[in-house]
């Protein structure tokens, strides 16, 4: 259901100054407790900005590029990123109720590619993106937390941060998603998303959290995404973010969530299952010199770690916060069996 733009108070986050988040949860919360925290952001229906700056991490090549970013929930969402004239037109990447789409430079033209959100679903587990773009709405901090779909958890780990495991179900099987949430203020700072056969297929780590009195929530500013495709290499971004507009679309444009129907280029992904790459993007290649992706499999890189699993330090004096974890991501060699702490 289309929400529209909210009419009366435009609810904004200013850049400064920025109350601390208060303490919302005591030392053993249960899991109501911990639910009630992390899903204050359902009062947060649209989220906007035109501060963002993008930086593709997976991709060298290409520099820093200025982004709007526009959601709307449950499936809206647009970004479009800027990049310089000699790497032709920018990317755009969104979603509505029924498809998704991404837009990239190829060559000094725009390719676009699409996908019905059902039909994309029940082939995960091939598929060239092991999420469609939809999942940035959580990943940039609206994460929900459901009890009924709760496996194991809360656990407090030795960082100190809350842990929770839950399932999801899709048409391609049961994925399993593991939050990490702040132990006071009750905000979500990592996601990570699991397949069917036990591989993680996304992450993010969220920083640099304000919060925002109008509404109650706390909001990350700064956020890295991490997708594992089970063909190709990971494709990485950071997303930064100097300002929100909470509740209030920055766009007059009625067609804001509409897929883009002048690009002469499309590319349907449901019948492109299992390629490895897109132009190099997806599959993390070099846009610019268009390097296809080759050498890559799981025997190669090796399995992806369980969050629980992966053993990793915090440097001396450092606290155990979600800055510490953001600094220091799961390393080292798988270590086998689960391992809660």
């Amino acid at each position: 259901m289309s929400l529209g733009l909210t009419t009366g108070c435009v609810r904004t986050v200013s850049n400064v100054p920025f109350a601390a988040p208060p303490v919302v949860l005591n030392a053993t919360p249960n899991l109501q407790e911990l639910a009630a925290a992390v899903n204050r952001t359902d009062a947060v229906q649209q989220l906007s900005t035109n501060s963002a700056k993008v930086d593709v991490l997976s991709m060298p090549a290409v520099p820093k590029l200025n982004a709007t970013v526009n959601l709307q929930r449950e499936k809206r969402f647009r970004m479009k990123a800027s990049v310089p004239i000699i790497m032709g037109a920018g990317i755009d990447l969104g979603s509505n109720e029924n498809e998704f789409w991404f837009e990239v430079p190829d060559n000094m033209t725009q390719t676009l590619y699409y996908a019905n959100h059902d039909q994309y679903s029940r082939q995960l587990n091939r598929a060239i993106l092991p999420v469609d773009p939809s999942w940035l709405i959580e990943a940039i901090g609206l994460a929900r937390l459901d009890p009924a779909t709760v496996l194991s958890g809360p656990v407090i780990r030795s960082d100190g941060l809350i842990e929770v495991r839950t399932s999801s179900p899709t048409p391609s099987g049961v994925y399993q998603r593991v939050l990490f949430i702040e132990p006071s203020g009750g905000y979500v700072t990592n996601v990570f998303l699991y397949s069917p056969d036990g591989r993680q297929v996304a992450k993010s780590i969220a920083s640099d959290h304000r919060f925002n009195e109008t509404v109650n929530v706390v909001l990350p500013h700064r956020v890295k995404v991490e997708l594992f495709p089970a063909a190709g290499p990971p494709l990485a971004m950071q997303l930064e973010v100097a300002s929100y507009t909470v509740n209030q679309l920055l766009s007059g444009d009625p067609e804001l969530f509409t897929m883009p129907t002048t690009t002469t280029t499309k590319v349907n992904l449901v019948e492109m299952a299992g390629m490895t790459s897109v132009n190099g993007f997806a599959g993390g290649g070099n846009i610019a010199a268009g390097v296809p992706v080759t050498g890559y499999s799981s025997a190669t890189m090796g399995p992806i770690v369980p969050a629980s699993e992966a053993p990793w330090t915090r440097p001396p004096g450092m606290p155990g916060t979600a800055a510490a974890y953001s600094a220091n991501a799961p390393t080292g060699p798988p270590m086998r069996g689960i391992r809660y702490e």
